[in-house]
């Protein structure tokens, strides 16, 4: 008969049993176990002892592991799992013994304080050190900021107008537009984050437990919660410039809050150049620069920002300045004509009737987010002055309704079929958003 050893970790004890390693099967290596033995066989092995635990494989199932764990005076079975790391649910751990300690601390919470978990979410209780708080004095620099630079405030001026109240657990003052269209709400980018030392939630202000993965970041603002409470935070993501580490290939909505600017810089200073020196120019947007220089003006951008130098001195060639702005259309993780809206928009272009078809864009385009519209508006404005130059240009809407159709929108679904087959009612889009500019927006 096999000796057993109990080894001591924390507040709980490990049962191990002095057997062959186990022979790795699929994906699971779980190093030394005990062999194959029924729940109850593992029940009796960890005689009531809290926080003992055993790794045995599954009778019912052989081939799949199972960590059985005592607490609450009975015996706990989990399936367990290994792809580098082990874990039984989401957090995956370099050790049993961590996965165990984490577990137990988890259960000890949830069974002692559930009540007190179900009301933490819904009733923040310390709303002035907590959430609260923190939103004021990011609200206070934001609008400092606003304040300090000439050129923010005169978009400040211009476009926004009213900051709302700022109350307790609803939502961070937000820029809005005088007709309430521009209302830059931007959800959390929250991703599972491990916290070194005790750490509180910055929403219910209440302790972060476990050893790894105690609760989420939003990876733009910073904001950290409990998982649990990351469902109730309101839609009031302030991005930080020091956490966009580059421009191109960024959320739309997350690099105009970032900058506090209306539209991407990216979008402003390449128009702004395009116009300057650009618009007579033959075979505008359709005629492609050379892509070593195209993919220099992007690094331009993601390493100096709005000081990026895109000059004649630098790039003669416009083609160039024309290739980086249709560069950073097509690498928005999310299109101008976002994937939501996307069906809608081919829709509207099936539409026989003209009028009936104008009316049904302009009502898809009232469902775009407010930065992608305000984007979306500014660049048309661009485009239609581009129309205005075809004698010299040779570009009219249909012709650029064909660059930038699959420029601007793309299917949800990657399908060349699917992309294939809208192709045309992606031009027709453009071009109606190019001809109608002036009654669309």
């Amino acid at each position: 008969m096999l000796k057993n050893t109990s080894l001591q970790y924390g507040n709980h004890t490990c049962i191990s049993y002095n057997k062959r390693p186990l022979v790795p099967r699929g994906s699971f290596v779980l190093g030394r176990f005990h062999g194959i033995i029924s729940r109850e066989k593992a029940d009796e092995l960890l005689g009531g002892v809290e926080g003992a635990y055993i790794l045995r494989e599954s009778q019912r199932q052989p081939g799949c592991y199972t960590l059985a764990l005592r607490f609450g005076n009975q015996t706990l079975n989990y399936r367990l799992f290994y792809d580098g790391k082990h874990f039984v649910g989401e957090k995956r751990f370099e050790s049993i013994h961590d996965l165990v300690t984490d577990g137990l601390i988890t259960l000890y919470i949830e069974t002692k304080a559930s009540e007190y978990i179900s009301k933490m979410t819904t009733n923040p209780i310390y709303e002035h050190i907590g959430y609260a708080t923190l939103l004021r004095e990011k609200v206070s620099r934001r609008l400092s900021r606003s304040k300090n630079e000439s050129r923010k405030a005169s978009v400040t001026n211009e476009e926004h107008t009213a900051v709302e109240k700022i109350s307790s657990l609803v939502r961070r003052a937000a820029l809005t537009h005088n007709d309430n269209h521009f209302n830059y709400e931007k959800t959390h980018n929250f991703k599972v984050h491990t916290f070194r030392g005790p750490h509180w939630c910055e929403y219910c202000a209440n302790f972060m437990w476990g050893l790894i993965a105690q609760g989420v970041r939003c990876s733009d603002c910073g904001l950290n919660v409990h998982k649990q409470c990351s469902k109730h935070v309101p839609n009031d993501c302030q991005p930080d410039l020091k956490r966009i580490k580059k421009v191109y290939c960024c959320d739309l909505t997350t690099l105009v809050k970032a900058h506090n600017t209306q539209r991407p810089m990216v979008v402003d200073i390449c128009i702004r150049e395009i116009e300057a020196r650009g618009l007579k120019s033959e075979g505008l947007y359709r005629v492609s620069g050379f892509t070593e220089h195209i993919e220099d003006v992007k690094m331009a951008f993601d390493r100096d920002g709005e000081k990026a130098d895109i000059s004649a001195n630098i790039y003669p060639d416009i083609n160039i300045i024309t290739g980086a702005l249709k560069l950073y259309f097509r690498d928005l993780p999310i299109p101008v004509i976002t994937y939501d809206t996307y069906s809608k928009f081919i829709e509207a272009a099936k539409i026989s009737n003209a009028d009936e078809r104008l009316e049904a864009v302009h009502e898809v385009l009232m469902l775009l987010p407010p930065a992608h519209y305000e984007t979306l508006r500014y660049l048309m404005i661009h485009l239609k002055k581009v129309t205005m130059n075809e004698k010299d240009n040779f570009m009219n809407a249909e012709n650029l309704g064909i660059v930038f159709g699959p420029t601007l929108m793309r299917p949800p679904e990657d399908s060349t079929l699917t992309t294939l087959h809208d192709m045309r009612y992606q031009k027709l889009i453009v071009q109606i958003l190019i001809e109608n500019e002036d009654v669309l927006f």
